[in-house]
């Protein structure tokens, strides 16, 4: 039975759309981007209630000339990890949104492996505070493998206490595909939180074919993100799955992608970002990036805006958004052509959010206490970092250029009379160290990595995929002790060190990953960073330091990688010895 209230609300909406009573807003002069018709309409759009009452001739208490630019839907960001702009949604939102972003599905895993339930709750508590939509997908794999420890567990009764809130759309990329496939217990009990309430799952399954990829869709999976060749996005495709085309700081599929897009297939095709640093968000864009790659490729540009907008709408049952159509939220992008996308103007609900690149509304932060504060470090000296060997022949991960793939190989180096390694100048591999900085376990994994160059110093980050413990690279201990105990020091963060003296830190207060400055002082301190690493510290000028660095202990990406348990060689899917 519906209440007067409704009612009211529901003739109101007729009589404006009818044209018998005046709209709040209207944007006359417009070329619409249609991306249910494909089409371009010229003409005015009526705005009541933050909706569109309709398209045609209007009148309105506010009426906006658009002097004949393009107006599109707001852009969709269909997969994305916030936590990777080192900014929480707030500064992340002041990014995005100039770039005519105003919906994002949000996956907080790198928060969730470090405050558990309590920091995607902060992360939900955050975006209800800010002028976009960000949606979320509740983590499906904390930790993300039982080789490391992360700061939390969440098990199916933690997801499912989570997946009732009004902005939580599903479960977040199911990366443990071979639990999957081998239907275990405890992985479909985290697949029913989501399906159990028809909900959705996102997919994460690299190199999966056949038959298995067959039983992971089988499983519920609607989604993937993880294809990088034409031939995996078609299999998936025909496995009912939609594709989101990945643009982000490490992972550059789109452009492979493109190839593969046609009328046919083309509106089950979606873009996301994954992960985006701070520079690339401000230098490069973020999803209107996407649309300028894809025109340039070849793609028609309203379906290319279909890609941005309505495709990644519906994939996620996003019924009032993604469309300038009647019933649809005003969320606008004003730019100037379909080609280089220029974007003027935002508007988030009929409300002005950004305009010429500048982000114009305002929000409150929320409180960080409740994921912020000190790392559970175990106390140790510096002789923690020696590494005993067996021989003198080890197995080394030599890093490859513009990629977080790793090369496992052997190497002759050096011990000193007590069998410890022992750093040689001239030979360029150095050590590098993973302490556990949750639970003081005092775990300590050491390894020994070739081609970062590093020299006279040491780096050292509380970001370390995916489960966020201390990393820290040098070419000798004094200057990792060092660094380590600034990061302790900080709360957490990124520090660089040199013959005992600290040459930069950028603090992350928020878990050790993200900070509560504006993202443009963060890119800035991280630009000054980057610099130092490369002219003091003389890294390897084919990788980014800090990225790079963070990506050492993930253990799903081959072929060697360290944990706070040790070297795990990916191959072998098992912990191997650093001695031959």
């Amino acid at each position: 039975m519906s209440n007067k209230n409704d009612k009211d609300i529901l003739r109101r909406k007729i009589l404006v759309a009818s044209g018998k009573k005046k709209c709040e807003l209207v944007f006359r002069n417009a070329k619409i981007v249609d991306v249910l018709s494909h089409e371009i309409i010229e003409g005015s759009i009526g705005v009541d209630n933050g909706m569109v009452v309709g398209i045609g001739l209007y009148e309105g208490d506010v009426e906006i000339d658009v002097k004949g630019k393009y107006l599109m839907p707001g852009l969709i960001d269909s997969h994305v990890h916030i936590e990777s702009s080192l900014a929480p949604p707030d500064g992340f939102a002041r990014a995005v949104i100039p770039h005519g972003t105003t919906t994002v599905i949000a996956d907080p895993h790198e928060i969730a492996n470090v405050k558990g339930s309590e920091g995607i709750k902060f992360m939900i508590r955050s975006a209800k505070k800010v002028p976009m939509n960000i949606y979320f997908m509740i983590p499906s794999c904390v930790p993300a493998t039982s080789f490391e420890h992360s700061g939390a567990v969440l098990d199916a009764a933690a997801i499912d206490s989570l997946m009732d809130d009004e902005n939580v759309l599903g479960l977040g990329e199911l990366m443990d595909y071979p639990s999957v496939v081998a239907a275990d217990d405890k992985i479909m009990d985290k697949i029913l939180t989501a399906s159990g309430r028809d909900k959705l799952i996102d997919g994460h399954g690299p190199m999966l074919e056949g038959k298995s990829l067959n039983a992971y869709a089988a499983a519920g999976v609607r989604t993937d993100h993880e294809s990088s060749t034409v031939d995996e996005m078609r299999e998936r495709l025909r496995a009912g799955m939609y594709i989101l085309m990945r643009e982000g700081s490490a992972a550059h599929d789109l452009k492979a992608l493109l190839a593969g897009v046609t009328e046919g297939n083309s509106r089950r095709c979606l873009f996301c970002t994954d992960d985006r640093q701070p520079e690339d968000i401000l230098d490069s864009g973020h999803i209107d990036n996407h649309l300028r790659i894809a025109v340039e490729k070849g793609i028609d540009p309203i379906t290319a805006v279909q890609m941005a907008t309505i495709n990644a709408a519906e994939c996620y049952r996003l019924n009032n958004i993604g469309a300038v159509a009647i019933g649809y939220e005003a969320d606008f992008v004003i730019f100037d052509d379909l080609q280089n996308f220029k974007i003027r103007e935002v508007y988030y609900k009929g409300n002005l959010v950004a305009k010429e690149g500048k982000a114009v509304f305002e929000s409150a932060c929320e409180d960080i206490s409740a994921v912020s504060g000190k790392l559970n470090v175990k106390p140790f000296g510096i002789e923690r970092f020696k590494l005993e060997l067996k021989s003198d022949i080890a197995r080394v991960m030599r890093l490859k250029a513009h990629s977080l793939l790793t090369e496992k190989v052997q190497r002759k180096i050096f011990r000193d009379k007590d069998g410890n390694y022992e750093q040689y100048p001239d030979l360029d591999i150095i050590k590098l160290a993973v302490i556990e900085r949750h639970d003081a376990t005092g775990n300590t994994g050491l390894g020994l990595v070739e081609n970062f160059k590093l020299q006279n110093g040491a780096i050292a980050t509380t970001i370390a995929h995916d489960s966020h413990n201390i990393i820290v690279i040098g070419d000798n201990d004094a200057d990792m002790y060092e660094c380590v105990n600034e990061l302790i020091k900080i709360g957490g963060g990124i520090t660089m060190c040199s013959k005992g003296r600290i040459l930069g830190t950028l603090p992350l207060p928020i878990a050790g990953l993200m900070s509560d400055k504006p993202l443009r002082s963060i890119n800035e301190k991280l630009k000054e960073m980057n610099e130092t690493a490369y002219k003091v510290l003389g890294v390897n000028k084919n990788l980014d330091p800090f990225m790079t660095l963070a990506f050492l202990a993930l253990p799903v990406i081959p072929e060697l990688k360290l944990t706070d348990v040790g070297l795990f060689d990916v191959a072998e899917f098992k912990f191997t010895d650093i001695s031959v």
